[in-house]
């Protein structure tokens, strides 16, 4: 082989090397950051889950509690009405 050909195979041979290492470096952070994206996902997931129990116990109370609001609100009326009455007679 001539002196110019063995300088071509270096280069090309450390080149090589240099993107093979490179390569393997990428897969293995990309490999990271999937695993990362996959625990946010899940934790997102579980979040949503949760929401969605609140607004269905939220939607199964909101009926219960809009008839105590309404009674709370009658007995305040009466009970201001009759204060009224007490202070127009005296």
């Amino acid at each position: 082989m001539d002196n110019a050909e063995q300088i071509l195979v270096v280069i090309l041979a450390t080149t090589l090397a240099l993107f093979l290492a490179l390569s393997i470096v990428a897969v293995i952070k990309i490999i990271q950051i999937l695993n990362h994206l996959k625990r946010i996902s899940q934790k997102a997931e579980h979040i949503t889950d949760r929401a969605e129990a609140v607004s269905e116990f939220l939607g199964k109370t909101a009926g219960p509690a809009a008839v105590g609001k309404l009674f709370v609100n009658v007995i305040e009326v009466v009970r201001q009405h009759k204060d009224d009455k007490r202070r127009k007679k005296q």
